[in-house]
């Protein structure tokens, strides 16, 4: 990892020491991305384990959306040491639904076999979309335009789960339902997750790991391991940490923070 280790020490039940990891799904070492004279990702080092769920932060321009299309297989890596599961799905803040297909055949696109309908039909229930089988997409709100997205991604049972802010055009009682709703998923199919998000308590409610991305550099780390729905007590100093690594501006705003209550994990 680049730069400084940032592991908190805000709460006794919320940090621990580094510990022998499992042989990671994804791995970049030493990764370079430039356009013309521009250098947008500039040495960068990253692994991420099989089941993490990892928030990536940073500033517009610092490179995000260049390491998400990498880690997605979008944008071309030869000569570079990267390594990446080749089971993977992209949710992006667009929905990116067909309108001329009813949303199982948006779901079922690219599946193979004869029972592509049934696993585009439980993956639409596991979403809580099984009475919108045949409804099409331009009736859907945005809410159930990103569950239909979602259900589309896991689908295919990836490895590697890539959220490109897909929640950033929704309400906050919408966001915080698809909060509730993505950590379910999330712990019932265990994929590796990558959440790119510019807010703060998004990030601090939902991962296992804060990254905070700036100049192509990954700045700054916070591993907590504190349950969710349990992380009250120091989000505000944590909060207050990674915005300084961010230069300050608040992009929490109209987020409900905190919102989801379980046992410990």
């Amino acid at each position: 990892m680049n730069a400084r280790f940032g592991f908190s020490t805000l709460h006794s039940a919320a940090v621990i020491a580094d510990a022998p990891h499992p042989e990671p799904v994804v791995r970049l070492r030493n990764f370079v991305r430039r356009f013309g004279p521009n250098t947008i990702i500039d040495g960068l080092n990253l692994e991420i384990a099989p089941g993490e769920f990892i928030a990536l932060l940073g500033r517009s321009g610092s490179g995000k959306t260049t390491l998400l299309r990498t880690l997605a297989g979008l944008d071309e890596v030869r000569g570079q040491d990267v390594e990446v599961p080749g089971s993977r799905a992209v949710v992006f803040q667009d929905a990116r639904l067909l309108p001329w297909k009813p949303v199982w055949k948006n779901v079922a696109l690219g599946l193979s076999g004869d029972n592509a309908r049934d696993r585009a039909e439980a993956a639409l229930k596991e979403v809580g979309l099984g009475h919108r089988l045949d409804a099409w997409p331009l009736t859907l709100s945005g809410g159930e335009a990103q569950r239909v997205a979602l259900a589309r991604a896991l689908v295919r049972e990836p490895k590697l789960l890539l959220l490109d802010e897909p929640f950033a055009a929704l309400d906050a009682l919408t966001r915080y339902r698809m909060h509730d709703l993505v950590l379910s998923l999330w712990r019932k199919h265990r994929p590796a997750v990558l959440l790119v998000t510019h807010d703060v308590e998004e990030a601090i409610a939902l991962a296992d790991r804060v990254l905070v991305l700036d100049k192509g550099r990954i700045v700054a780390q916070e591993r907590i391991t504190a349950p969710r729905g349990e992380r009250a007590s120091f989000a505000q100093r944590l909060r207050e940490k990674l915005l300084s690594h961010l230069g300050g501006d608040d992009h929490g705003d109209g987020v409900v923070p905190f919102p989801i209550a379980e046992a410990a994990e």
